[in-house]
C-alpha cells in the first residue's frame, strides 16, 4: 500500500521562490503576485490517483493525476507555462 499524502498543507516559507521563477522564465508581474501568496493545497489520494486542490487569494487550481501515467497540465492563469 502507498503512503497516503491526503491532507492539508500550509505554505510556510518560500526561501529563493522568486529566483526558481526566474529561472522558469515567469514574468516580472506574476512573479510579483506568487511572492506574496500562502496557497494552500488539499491532497486527496485514492491509490495512485492524485487529486490536488490549490487555493489561494489570487486563484484556485485542480490537478488530477495517476501515478505512472503521463499527463499534461496546462498552466494557463498560473505561469502559462504546459508541463507533462
Amino acid at each position: 500500500m502507498p503512503v497516503d499524502f491526503s491532507g492539508t498543507w500550509n505554505l510556510t516559507s518560500n526561501d529563493n521562490f522568486e529566483g526558481y521563477m526566474v529561472a522558469l522564465g515567469i514574468d516580472f508581474a506574476t512573479r510579483k503576485i506568487a511572492k506574496m501568496l500562502k496557497p494552500q493545497k488539499v491532497i486527496k489520494q485514492d491509490g495512485d490517483s492524485f487529486y490536488i486542490h490549490t487555493t489561494s487569494t489570487f486563484r484556485d487550481y485542480l490537478l488530477q493525476f495517476k501515478i505512472g501515467e503521463e499527463f499534461e497540465e496546462d498552466n494557463k492563469g498560473l505561469d502559462n507555462r504546459k508541463c507533462k
